[in-house]
């Protein structure tokens, strides 16, 4: 009969096996250039189970690939993307077929774009979201104890592993750095009742340490039931009027109409976070976004001149390129 500590050391030296399996199935396929069934006979595995183990070391960052190869359609969208709008630095991927994959290589790529900004002493600003959540995993860990870390915008009543208190500390962690929070809802019920809390010291220290910040990391919101804003029930039941005042979608929980203006309705009035206003004084501000449902909202931010840096998809930037202003449909996608 095994005792307790043999089968710690079993269970040990199972992970332990698991590991190297990972390994070399990621060196095979990702170095090797072996295919799927290849892997499996080598390694005596079944196909499914190295199907799974890639999908795997995908979702959970174990493996980047880093293409020095020029993609010359990306960049020249790039290229244009920076001379239309102004903007500092541009970065446009490949569109993947799946959104949600889609979303995360979006991430993915602004958080390589972060990285490359990071230094010491920099307070930096993010919103929320799972592009900004994926965004995490090109974050080079190291200690930057002099920078600090805040939200940029009130929070919602529910977690998605997603939400701004996770995302916030998600990259404070990455650069063990003092992190901040706007403890409040990114809606109040009334505007009396968010002058009220801006009043509190510990609320209004977190807003000025936003609007100061140095680098600002954030994404943006649809129309449509993609968002998980939109899902939410206090602006669910505003999405007919806000649709009416003109919104395309909104940023930092701001709604935006077409040419980037707030438009007027009472949840503009009533919401926690930096404006888009106040983005534009931050010397680095990144707007990480793709999708072909976002080309409204992401056109209308650029037109606002709201941020100085891009990183979105081919697809969505030859939309947002586009002058005739029309938004492509699933079918133009696939």
């Amino acid at each position: 009969m095994a005792t307790k500590g043999t089968d710690t050391a079993t269970t040990g030296i199972e992970d332990l096996d698991a590991q190297q399996i990972r390994a070399r199935v990621a060196w095979l396929y990702f170095i090797g250039g072996l295919t799927q069934q290849e892997i499996a006979d080598q390694l005596g595995l079944t196909r499914l189970r190295v199907n799974k183990t890639l999908g795997q070391l995908r979702t959970d960052g174990s493996v980047v690939v880093d293409i020095r190869l020029p993609m010359a359609n990306c960049i020249d969208l790039e290229n244009r993307m920076k001379e239309r709008f102004g903007l500092d630095d541009v970065s446009v991927i490949p569109t993947l077929p799946d959104d949600s994959e889609n979303q995360r290589a979006v991430g993915d790529a602004a958080g390589g774009m972060l990285d490359r900004l990071l230094e010491d002493g920099m307070g930096l600003g993010v919103g929320w979201g799972k592009t900004l959540t994926a965004g995490l995993k090109r974050l080079t860990p190291r200690p930057l104890p002099g920078s600090w870390v805040t939200s940029v915008m009130g929070g919602l009543t529910r977690g998605s592993g997603s939400s701004t208190f996770e995302v916030a500390t998600g990259y404070a962690r990455a650069i063990s750095a003092e992190c901040y929070y706007l403890t409040a809802p990114l809606y109040f019920p009334s505007v009396e009742s968010r002058e009220a809390l801006l009043s509190h010291h510990g609320i209004r220290e977190t807003m000025r340490r936003a609007r100061s910040v140095d680098v600002a990391l954030v994404s943006c919101g649809d129309m449509t039931a993609r968002s998980l804003l939109v899902q939410t029930p206090t602006v669910s039941e505003n999405l007919a009027t806000l649709q009416a005042a003109g919104a395309v979608g909104d940023l930092l929980g701001v709604f935006l109409d077409e040419a980037g203006r707030p438009v007027d309705h009472p949840l503009n009035e009533r919401v926690l976070s930096v404006t888009p206003q106040q983005l534009k004084s931050v010397r680095h501000s990144i707007l990480a976004s793709g999708g072909w449902y976002k080309v409204n909202i992401i056109r209308a931010i650029l037109r606002g001149g709201y941020v100085t840096r891009l990183v979105t998809d081919e697809m969505c930037a030859a939309a947002i390129l586009d002058d005739t202003g029309q938004t492509p449909t699933n079918s133009q996608q696939t």
